[in-house]
C-alpha cells in the first residue's frame, strides 16, 4: 500500500496494483481499475516514486524470504 493525501488533507492508503492510470492536469488524479477516481495532493512523479518504492520493498522482502529458506512465505 502507498499513502497519499486527498485535497482536504486527509491521508489514505491505496493498493498501487489497482491503479490503472495517473493524470496530472493540474491536480493529480488516480484512476483505479474499477473506475473509481481519487484526486490527491502529491504530484504525479511522487506517486510514481512511491509505487516504485513499494514494489522494490515487496521484491526485497521476497528475496529475503527465499534466502532464509522461507519459500512457503513467498509462494503461498
Amino acid at each position: 500500500m502507498i499513502v497519499v493525501t486527498r485535497l482536504n488533507r486527509t491521508r489514505f492508503a491505496v493498493n498501487p496494483d489497482l491503479i490503472e492510470r495517473i493524470h496530472e492536469s493540474p491536480d493529480t488524479t488516480l484512476v483505479m481499475v474499477d473506475g473509481a477516481t481519487f484526486i490527491v495532493l502529491e504530484p504525479m512523479q511522487e506517486v510514481i516514486d512511491r509505487i516504485t518504492g513499494y514494489r522494490s520493498r515487496v521484491l526485497a522482502a521476497a528475496s529475503d524470504m527465499r534466502r532464509s529458506g522461507d519459500v512457503a512465505g513467498v509462494i503461498g
